[in-house]
């Protein structure tokens, strides 16, 4: 069984008092999502995420320390081997806004939470944006 690790970002940033955050559309499957990719060698996960975040959108974050969430699962590949995929997610307050994507995405939103959880496509999205909803909320609360 292969074993592949990936790590993305929910990145935000605070309008009206209230965080949006970004999503991408990807361009296989158009399914909805955070930045995320596989971690090179010699790459922490926390650099892997600022490098997809980068690579993907064009812009820059500021990793929130205190969180990190993680979920596996397993899949077959088109040659029939088994994969098992580990996926590290962080949170980060963006820089700027103006995305410029790869040619990875064919779309992106900034959103409310309530906006964005509903056009996430993934249950596993979902949940992670429920997540570091909740986290942001415990943060500015303090």
């Amino acid at each position: 069984m292969h074993h592949i690790e990936s790590a993305g970002i929910v990145v935000y940033h605070m309008l009206d008092h209230q965080p949006v955050y970004l999503l991408l559309k990807y361009s296989n499957g158009g399914h909805w999502d955070f930045a995320k990719g596989k971690i090179e060698a010699g790459e922490t996960k926390e650099t892997a995420a600022l490098r997809e975040l980068h690579e993907e959108a064009g812009i820059e974050a500021t990793m929130c320390p205190g969180f990190e969430y993680s979920f596996s699962y397993h899949y077959l590949q088109n040659d029939g081997a088994q994969v098992r995929k580990a996926v590290y997610f962080f949170v980060g307050i963006a820089y700027k806004y103006d995305v410029v994507l790869s040619s990875e995405h064919t779309q992106y939103r900034w959103m409310m939470y309530e906006d964005a959880l509903a056009l996430l496509s993934f249950d596993t999205a979902k949940q992670l944006l429920s997540e570091v909803h909740a986290f942001n909320k415990k943060k500015n609360d303090q």
